[in-house]
């Protein structure tokens, strides 16, 4: 076989973070190759270079694609040689149709006109090669996430595609989507097409894959060809997770208390799909000064889980029960989980957590308007007190209170979401994501607050993608695959081989 790609010293970075550092990626043509690594191993990030998300001057390295240095500037360039990406986010518009999202971009188009009776005819086509058997007129909204998911390789599949990169196409298909979607990639490769694949769920990086290539904290860890049965999938837990965790977390000494919040028999439908059933009967407890993870994977359901106990605010067909203080609370709005002193810290800050033209002091109060308020008109000079308070209790760096959000760093924006928060006097955080985009140093420091909320009683559920986070900061772990509690392990007991375990065990 001869390599189709060569990625060669790619390295990208971010103001203070480098999430690519000289990694090395070499793909055969005609092969699936599959791109594995814990969250932030810099796996999306790799592939937004190769498909030109990010142009040729916001990296170092060489793109070698067909024996050629390329440089992309735009996306437009790369599918012009035939490499195309799926987002893990997909990218259709709900209110269009199958055949309008297919060419989108790409129209079917004659002397500026659309040719819709070509576009449906190629259209059915597409579909046709891809297995879903539907009508080209069918918005995407009425289809359920793996025939979407269909469309899009469709979509590809009208530009003329070479390599194919799919990042976590499985993450949110059940098990019967997803062997159909192996299988299409199966026939793909009979066609010769080549694939990338980005996924965490090993047991399909093990049944599909032909060569395998490990990514941890943005280096090349390993390369090796793909040999079916168990023992591929320890080498690959293996290689994701070999790190010392030494240094990384603040020293904490438990004192648990009494139990504060308890979970019951919860139970979620998705929030447009109400035939989707995405938390199924799950059962946690958070007790007083405990912080307790929940890991899991991309689309394990952590995210709805905590949203939809925060006042409901993501999902329909909610049942179960959330007791406070061993008496049941009703959590049905978000006002009243606020009133009964729950709090959720979003994984997305900007769009979610912050307004991110405000000031520091104005984010800083918006949960507990009441505090700094005078009937119905905001009192300046108290919120000019609580901006001070917790600039000064959170170390957040900025200019002033009255510095707009969004020219502070991730860490001190991250800050003022907690800030916020914690101003509502909650005894329950849930954090999703806390450290999510941020440096190092913000990391400790974020951790170092979590630590001191722990020792003043609070109950704190955090919810992590980073495996050695859970480790490193919490007392106890809940396991979390497809909706489901699969496990639960005490700090003593936890690692990230027996969590990675046990998700492998009860996947699908």
């Amino acid at each position: 076989m001869t390599a189709i790609l060569e990625m060669r010293n790619i390295t990208k970075t971010f103001p203070g973070v480098k999430a690519l550092s000289d990694v090395n990626l070499t793909v055969e043509e005609g092969e699936i190759h599959a791109l594995v690594g814990e969250n932030g191993a810099g796996k999306s990030t790799l592939m937004k270079v190769l498909s030109g998300v990010y142009s040729h001057h916001e990296y170092q390295g060489d793109i070698v694609y067909r024996g050629e240095v390329q440089k992309y500037s735009k996306i437009a360039d790369s599918e012009d040689k035939g490499i195309i990406i799926i987002h893990q986010e997909l990218a259709l518009v709900p209110l269009l149709s199958i055949a309008e999202n297919i060419f989108l971009g790409n129209e079917t188009a004659k002397n500026g006109i659309i040719d819709w009776h070509e576009a449906h005819a190629r259209a059915a086509v597409l579909l046709k090669k891809v297995g879903l058997n539907e009508s080209t007129a069918t918005k995407i909204t009425n289809l359920g996430t793996g025939k979407q998911q269909l469309v899009e390789i469709a979509k590809a599949l009208s530009k003329r595609v070479e390599l194919l990169i799919l990042d976590e196409p499985t993450s949110s298909l059940n098990e019967t989507d997803s062997e159909a979607l192996l299988e299409l990639l199966r026939e793909f490769k009979r066609q010769g097409i080549t694939s990338i694949i980005i996924s965490h769920k090993l047991n399909e990086v093990a049944e599909i894959a032909d060569t395998i290539t490990v990514l941890r904290d943005g280096q090349t860890v390993s390369t090796f060809p793909c040999e079916r049965g168990l023992e591929i999938e320890n080498r690959i837990i293996k290689d994701m997770v070999g790190r010392e965790l030494t240094n990384r977390f603040p020293p904490r000494t438990s004192h648990i208390g009494e139990l504060l919040m308890e979970v019951r028999d919860w139970n979620v439908y998705h929030h447009i799909h109400a035939d989707r059933h995405l938390i199924r009967d799950v059962n946690i407890n958070v007790r007083a000064g405990e912080i307790v993870g929940i890991a899991g994977l991309m689309g394990a359901g952590r995210t709805e889980l905590a949203m939809s106990i925060f006042g409901r605010s993501y999902g329909q067909r909610i049942s179960g029960k959330v007791l406070l203080n061993g008496a049941e609370a009703d959590v049905s709005e978000i006002k009243k989980a606020v009133a009964h002193g729950l709090a959720y810290v979003t994984e997305d800050r900007k769009e979610f957590g912050l307004v991110l033209d405000n000031s520091i002091k104005h984010n800083l109060t918006l949960a507990n308007l009441t505090e700094v308020s005078k009937g119905v008109v905001l009192d300046d000079q108290a919120e000019r007190r609580v901006g001070r308070e917790y600039i000064d209790k959170l170390n957040i760096r900025c200019s002033s209170m009255l510095q707009e959000v969004v020219n502070l760093s991730g860490g001190n924006q991250q800050k003022v979401v907690l800030g916020k928060w914690l101003f509502s006097q909650p005894e329950v955080l849930m954090l999703d994501e806390p450290t999510r985009g941020i440096d190092v140093n913000a990391k400790f420091e974020i951790y170092t607050i979590i630590n001191e909320l722990a020792a003043e009683g609070k109950g704190i559920l955090m919810i992590s993608s980073e495996m050695p986070e859970l480790l490193g900061m919490c007392d106890r772990i809940y396991v979390m695959n497809e909706g489901r509690i699969v496990g639960e392990l005490p700090a003593a007991e936890a690692s990230q081989e027996r969590i990675m375990r046990m998700i492998i065990k009860n996947d699908g």
